[in-house]
């Protein structure tokens, strides 16, 4: 769950302010974070920093206003958040390392780029440690894998920990295994979103209207999911509860199990997997 106690965290650059950086930075803007030094963030668009320019205790600059931007906004920054494209990573390290202090900070949100890229463009005065949030942070129930960099500290890890349970929830992972929780995590709410349309489509099919078909779908889905949130029961045993023996709903379990779905679920998995390490290596 996303943390309500009081958080007190250094100056933060971010260095691209799209949809996650944005998620992110909403949490740090709740009346129980405190920022010391404030919030910089950097976009290459005047137009989107100008969407950030009236928010209390942010600094927002352009690329293209300010050719020294992302220079300016880690320049005295405790944690620096790295979320540009993944192909523009080696180029912004690149710019800003003389710009870092010892004992900064760098939080990567860059699918697919390692820690050992991030470590080779930076001065060994700086620490590294890669996140994958998902989307569900615009909401404040974001999963977040963090790993720890050869360089990073327990206290790093626990400063960039605090960071992202003001967007939902954080799983300490070995960098090993980030690339997969990225195809769990960090994917699934796609699967879930997925899953809505295809049922969505079934309900349409049977004869409701497109309307009446997606209250009963995203009903379904969100009341399950609040269910689960505050059930001590697992999912098996929750789903047991609505499958009466010989029923409907276990006749319907049946055909998923018979159409392979775990099966299914493994090989889109094991897809994303190898994508994101044809990232990593490319």
């Amino acid at each position: 769950m996303t943390s309500t106690a009081p958080v007190t965290l250094p100056a933060i650059a971010f260095l691209g302010a799209g949809s996650m950086a944005r998620a992110v930075l909403a949490g740090l803007l709740k009346p129980t974070v405190t920022v010391t030094g404030g919030i910089r963030t950097t976009n290459r668009s005047a137009a989107k920093a100008a969407e950030l320019a009236g928010t209390t205790g942010v600094t927002a600059w352009a690329t293209e206003t300010e050719p020294d931007a992302n220079r300016l906004a880690v320049a005295g920054a405790g944690i620096v958040i790295v979320a540009v494209k993944p192909a523009m990573v080696p180029d912004l390290l690149a710019e800003i390392a003389d710009s870092l202090e010892p004992g900064t900070l760098v939080v990567s949100v860059a699918a697919g780029v390692t820690i050992a890229t991030f470590e080779k463009h930076l001065p060994a005065t700086v620490a590294v440690i890669r996140s994958m949030p998902n989307t569900p942070a615009v909401v404040g129930m974001a999963v977040t894998g963090l790993s720890a960099g050869t360089r990073s500290t327990a206290e790093q890890m626990a400063l960039a920990t605090a960071l992202f349970e003001t967007v939902g929830e954080v799983l300490v992972v070995s960098e090993d295994k980030i690339d997969a929780l990225s195809t769990i995590s960090g994917s699934g709410p796609a699967y879930v979103f997925y899953l809505i349309e295809q049922l969505t489509l079934t309900a349409i099919d049977k004869g409701f209207t497109p309307a009446e078909a997606a209250t009963m779908v995203n009903g379904t889905f969100l009341g399950a999911s609040a269910l689960l949130a505050v059930s001590d029961l697992t999912p098996t045993e929750l789903r047991r509860q609505v499958t009466s023996p010989k029923g409907t709903t276990e006749r319907a379990v049946q055909q998923l199990e018979t159409g392979g779905l775990k099966e299914l679920f493994d090989r889109a998995t094991d897809a994303a997997l190898a994508r994101a390490r044809e990232l990593a290596a490319s």
